[in-house]
């Protein structure tokens, strides 16, 4: 099951909501802080929905949603539970909302009034009318969406657009950033959990550490592991044997 995340506006009280006389530079520096002071891509996203609900006029609860080309998709935060399946399609299964295809080309999509056209969505059902998809990310196969609802119909004009353009890119940064320090985070424990498995088969093995890897590498190659997962496995045992660690040679 992927993770999900809730995450309650009033925890940033810190920041107001954008008035019409609080300067757009000002209120975008304080979310960039806050989006850059976050530790991993998860928390980012907990933060971004947070603040989309304090920054664009007219929003009142945010989500993102990530959405993989013919699959379903994943809801990865939201504000609360009125919007967890908002993009859901028409038919309530989950996957996306047929407005969303258009992302795939353009940034933005806007939904003035669900109940235009009958209504009969996902979103007129949760008693949402207007809804800012921003596109966050996008490749040939995954699309990751940003977006804010309101319960009154044309809630989000070009202001709106305007503010979460510029909103998502600052998100957008700050995600690639939390990212990248995420992989080196865990490439720096990888290498010291290979590091440990090497120096646990040195001694049991009686071998140099050129000779424990390469005895690593064959194992995890016959029995189709992950280099990674089989020096776990080599740690957790000697752990759990009461074995000595490295440190401990």
């Amino acid at each position: 099951m992927p993770k999900r995340f809730v995450v309650a506006a009033s925890e940033f009280t810190d920041l107001p909501r954008f008035p019409a006389g609080f300067e757009l530079a000002e209120a975008l520096t304080a979310a960039a802080r806050q989006l850059h002071g976050t530790g991993t891509p998860d928390d980012t996203l907990n933060t971004a929905v947070a603040l989309a609900v304090r920054l664009l006029p007219g929003a009142e609860h945010a989500d993102i949603s990530e959405v993989q080309r013919g699959s379903r998709l994943r809801t990865l935060a939201w504000t609360d539970d009125v919007v967890r399946f908002a993009g859901e399609s028409r038919a309530g299964a989950r996957e996306p909302h047929p407005d969303w295809e258009r992302l795939w080309t353009t940034p933005v999509v806007r939904i003035d009034d669900s109940e235009s056209g009958g209504g009969g969505n996902a979103l007129c059902g949760l008693g949402l009318r207007s809804a800012l998809s921003l596109r966050l990310r996008a490749d040939r196969r995954r699309l990751t969406v940003l977006t804010a609802y309101a319960r009154k119909p044309q809630a989000f004009d070009e202001d709106a657009t305007r503010i979460g353009r510029l909103f998502t890119a600052h998100v957008s940064l700050a995600l690639d950033s939390a990212t990248v320090r995420e992989q080196l985070t865990e490439a720096m424990r990888t290498r010291d959990l290979i590091g440990q498995a090497t120096g646990i088969l040195m001694e049991r093995l009686d071998i140099d550490a050129a000779g424990a890897f390469d005895s690593l590498v064959k194992a995890s190659q016959r029995e189709n592991v992950k280099l990674r997962d089989l020096a776990r496995r080599i740690v957790d045992a000697n752990t759990g044997a009461g074995g000595r660690g490295v440190s401990e040679r």
